[in-house]
């Protein structure tokens, strides 16, 4: 005769319950990863952050580490030494800072609002465009600056990254379309390139600051 291979009633709650505990222990076990991650002191820790997908989390700990970087290279420069300029090519402390927060902005709106790259509003363009495209109008326009004025934007662009982020799942961020020179590019790739860009500058900012006069 042929064995039953149904579970029996009491075989299915022990199977259930055991599943049960086996993801509840799973999910503490990565919420204190997560919250490990999220210390403050544990700067250097990159990985899954509590609130978010694991990967999501993990990029948004490498960013967060990067920004912290940008901040302690400028935190202490003053006006004029955000406003100071190497020769008349070249653009200020000041001038990249809010560089930063305008490619964030804009990719937000490409990722978040899934917009085309430039189709934002006028009102949007008015706002970013100069720090975004730099330049001779940078150059001529963003000055006069205090550090809290740009760390604040920077502050302000940031937390509406970390709202989205924490809306957002994994299979978003390896959402691919054509993008740079139109090849596929996911949304992972594209966040990657708004942290490595801030690090560029870093770069920058740490040459110029070593040419400041004394």
């Amino acid at each position: 005769m042929k064995k039953n291979t149904h579970p029996t009633r009491r075989e299915f709650i022990r199977g259930t319950a055991l599943m049960t505990a086996g993801i509840a222990s799973g999910t503490l076990i990565h919420n204190a990863q997560a919250t490990q991650y999220q210390n403050p002191d544990n700067l250097y820790l990159i990985g899954p952050q509590e609130g978010y997908s694991p990967r999501v989390g993990t990029l948004l700990s490498t960013m967060t580490m990067m920004r912290a970087w940008v901040v302690h290279t400028v935190k202490e420069l003053s006006t004029e030494q955000l406003d100071y300029q190497i020769d008349d090519k070249s653009n200020s402390i000041g001038a990249m800072l809010l560089h930063l927060a305008a490619t964030e902005r804009y990719y937000q709106l490409n990722t978040f609002d899934e917009m085309d790259w430039g189709t934002w509003s006028d009102e949007i363009k008015k706002e970013w465009d100069v720090p975004m495209n730099l330049g001779e109008n940078g150059r001529k326009e963003i000055k006069g600056n205090p550090i809290d004025f740009y760390i604040g934007k920077l502050d302000e662009v940031r937390e509406t990254t970390k709202k989205e982020f924490a809306k957002r799942d994994d299979d978003w961020l390896m959402k691919s379309e054509p993008f740079f020179g139109n090849q596929p590019t996911n949304n992972h790739c594209k966040w990657f390139h708004v942290c490595e860009h801030e690090s560029n500058h870093n770069g920058q900012m740490k040459f110029i600051k070593s040419r400041l006069p004394a």
